[in-house]
């Protein structure tokens, strides 16, 4: 019956051939060829996942060197079917003009519990090793994984939301069109605010605003960089570069205008406006911005904060040809140029768009 099936395949009546492998399977479950003839019709019907399980399972238990070689030979044939058909669809998503636009795809925490199987999916989707892919996959924070056409990241964005590995793409040109105000101090902060703030050509002006406007908050600590002189291990004089201390900068996004309220410890303008607390001359920065942070948070309780920037920063800062492409709309005097002040931007406007839709 073997060779009834074999003749059938060679004259694609794979009808008559899924009705003798039907057959063969109740009389002999456990036959090698048996089953490389159901991973053949598998294969002819599109069923890709099930053919491949088939064809490795075969792998795994068989050891007649001739049921092994047509094994082998079928996963070489389908992972050509699945790379044509991957080029295919990578082509049909970016082929309209707007998923042509520049963007990121970024990976989100996954509980280590189930990293393992995560990863296994994970592999088989972006075409890497199993290892790599478990190293990939964040356990806190947020991972920027690739940058490209946009419809290729949403391509593969939706394959992996699919298999339940969270992730979320944005096209750059969304984050380059948020408006970022710097805050210059408030001059209320009851039930409606106000704040004083400059816009991104440095003009003055005013912005009232309710608290239900504010959807979510981003915390995030920028290193302060300082020329230091210090011995090397032969006890040479050298000079180097070191983070001596940290801005904080806090964000507030309003969606609904498509803006960034931005303040920083070192920029806002205690001494203008409300009085966030009672001033002395022994208040330092740190008080005064701690004192602000407080008054803000009790009207913004229910919100979402995000505040693991340090930890996208971390995997981010050599990736200088995308940062490139990020304006800051961070006024702080440096005496070199850091990429920490766009990955900032970067992130905030990540949590922007994704939160805004």
């Amino acid at each position: 019956m073997i060779k009834q099936v074999t003749d059938a395949f060679k004259i694609k009546d794979y009808r008559t051939a899924a009705k003798l492998i039907k057959k063969l399977l109740k009389e002999s479950p456990e036959d090698p060829w048996v089953l490389f003839h159901l991973g053949q019709l598998y294969e002819v019907t599109e069923k890709y996942q099930e053919a491949e399980k088939v064809y490795r399972q075969l792998l795994r238990h068989t050891v007649g060197a001739k049921i092994v070689i047509a094994a082998r030979e079928a996963l070489q044939r389908l992972e050509k079917i699945q790379e044509q058909k991957r080029k295919e669809a990578i082509a049909e998503a970016t082929s309209k003009p707007d998923n042509t636009e520049q963007g990121v795809l970024v990976l989100e925490a996954l509980n280590n519990e189930i990293k393992t199987q995560a990863a296994q999916k994970f592999a088989q989707i972006m075409q890497i090793d199993a290892y790599s892919a478990r190293l990939l996959l964040p356990s806190r924070g947020w991972r920027l994984y690739r940058s490209g056409m946009v419809g290729e990241l949403k391509f593969y964005g939706q394959q992996l939301l699919n298999a339940t590995i969270p992730c979320f793409w944005a096209k750059l040109a969304d984050i380059q069109k948020i408006q970022v105000f710097q805050v210059n101090y408030f001059t209320q902060l009851d039930s409606k605010a106000t704040v004083v703030c400059h816009d991104r050509e440095n003009r003055l002006g005013s912005l009232s605003f309710d608290w239900s406007e504010v959807k979510q908050c981003v915390k995030g600590l920028l290193p302060i960089f300082e020329e230091v002189v210090d011995r090397d291990v032969r006890g040479k004089l050298e000079r180097k570069t070191q983070t001596q201390d940290y801005f904080q900068f806090y964000d507030l996004h309003l969606p609904n205008r498509n803006c960034i309220l931005r303040l920083y410890d070192n920029g806002y303008e205690y001494q203008q406006g409300i009085n966030i607390a009672p001033q002395n001359s022994q208040n330092t920065i740190r008080i005064n911005w701690n004192n602000l942070l407080t008054s803000l948070e009790k009207k913004l309780q229910k919100i979402q904060i995000c505040s693991d920037f340090n930890t996208f920063a971390e995997n981010i800062l050599d990736r200088a040809e995308l940062l490139n492409k990020i304006q800051p709309h961070i006024n702080l005097i440096r005496r070199e140029k850091t990429n920490w002040d766009a990955a900032f931007q970067l992130y905030s406007g990540l949590a922007f768009v994704k939160n805004s839709h």
